[in-house]
């Protein structure tokens, strides 16, 4: 016996997530439905209704109209890295917690890298393209070698540093830029300034989040500072590389090459069209948002995500939530009841609840709570005979946003 049935609670999954996600839920019970393609903002606002549990990818945007019209919404899970795709904080107001997978494809990201360092370096994909051509093109000039040149990377995080790992094993000196202070991993510097990465820089490869700071980072006033002849490589946010910028850059001759896996505007689904600025350009790598679509990235995220979720839905756990407080909980323990409520953060929501629970006699077996600037996470186990009775006053608080009751008998 369980506190809710799960084969009412309905999941939907969309842009092609991972089957192991989808066995996971349905395996646990849930009502699973799994779509290749992402919903745009109309028909997401008019599905989101009856869901849930949302899985989305990067194409997907849960924004305030569809979170308005979420009526029974629990939580989110982002299957990829960034989240910059849903409203993070109109999803806490609601008490919609937020899950993703920032380490799951880091490998996969790193050697892509790695590998269009070298392809650009040896002008391989336009050498590639006159073979195919019919044109038999064998020259040195302007090919090189990776070994003893300097690679820039501008964000230091996961794959910023599995990138300097890659990269020093093959040779090259690697230097970095990062606006927090990040411990060094083998004979890689920090240096002072962005301007500094970029003037010292062979290849600039950027690895960091989508934010107002980071938004056109490389632009036209930057084309002055780069190293000539210098490559730039962009596997992380569309935003933050400027493309006008970029393609004048190559235009010009200033930047030798570039590698772009992501775009300010990028295509809903496969069979939509897609145009640049920098189609056509000489030693210019092209690809679709495929840094992380791999089949081990993919089925890690699939897993990662997906036990996220299924670990709140079942025990109320919200550890790694991006946009909610943290609690990590342990398995239900059969005759007692677990309450989990999401309030308002005002001063004396607890001691009013605690008083509640004094009032009708009850013991308290444990009890969480933490909070974020808007909202307070709290969970208690408490006697089962005061469960239903207890949830139904809580969630008449004036604070209360949401309140749930698991069980296990």
């Amino acid at each position: 016996m369980i506190s809710y049935p799960k084969g009412k609670i309905k999941v939907l999954l969309l842009e092609n997530i991972h089957k192991d996600a989808y066995e996971l839920f349905k395996k646990d019970g849930f009502d699973v439905t799994l779509e290749k393609d992402a919903l745009d903002e109309d028909d997401l606002a008019k599905r989101i209704g009856e869901i849930h549990i949302l899985g989305i990818r990067s194409k997907t945007n849960v924004t305030p109209k569809v979170l308005a019209n979420a009526r029974r919404l629990l939580s989110i899970g982002c299957f990829c890295i960034g989240t910059n795709q849903v409203d993070l904080e109109g999803a806490e107001k609601i008490a919609v917690p937020v899950f993703n997978a920032p380490y799951s494809n880091t490998r996969s990201v790193a050697e892509l890298v790695i590998a269009e360092i070298i392809m650009l370096a040896r002008k391989a994909t336009d050498q590639s393209r006159d073979v195919h051509l019919g044109k038999w093109n064998k020259i040195a000039k302007g090919c090189f070698e990776v070994r003893g040149k300097t690679l820039g990377i501008v964000g230091y995080g996961h794959i910023g540093s599995q990138v300097s790992v890659l990269a020093e094993s093959m040779g090259m000196k690697v230097i970095f830029f990062d606006v927090i202070a990040k411990l060094p991993l083998g004979n890689a510097s920090p240096v002072a300034t962005y301007e500094e990465l970029l003037q010292q820089s062979d290849f600039i490869t950027f690895h960091v989040p989508e934010t107002e700071e980071t938004e056109n980072l490389f632009n036209k006033a930057h084309l002055a500072h780069i190293k000539p002849n210098s490559y730039l490589l962009n596997l992380s946010r569309g935003k933050v590389v400027n493309i006008e910028a970029l393609a004048e850059g190559l235009k010009s001759g200033r930047i030798a090459g570039a590698g772009i896996d992501v775009y300010p505007e990028e295509p809903k689904s496969n069979d939509d069209p897609f145009k640049s600025p920098l189609q056509g350009l000489n030693n210019v790598i092209l690809t679709p948002h495929v840094g992380g679509s791999t089949e081990e990235a993919q089925k890690n995220i699939g897993t990662e995500v997906a036990q996220k979720l299924l670990k709140f839905i079942n025990n109320g756990s919200t550890t790694f939530s991006v946009n909610f407080p943290n609690i990590e909980l342990g398995n239900l323990k059969p005759g007692f009841h677990r309450i989990l409520n999401i309030h308002k953060n005002q001063p004396g929501f607890l001691r009013d609840i605690n008083s509640i629970i004094s009032e009708m006699g009850g013991n308290i077996l444990s009890q969480h709570l933490s909070t974020s600037t808007n909202i307070g996470y709290l969970s208690m186990e408490i006697d089962r005979n005061l469960g239903d009775e207890l949830k139904n006053k809580i969630k008449a608080h004036q604070h209360s946003i949401r309140t749930r009751i698991l069980y296990l008998d």
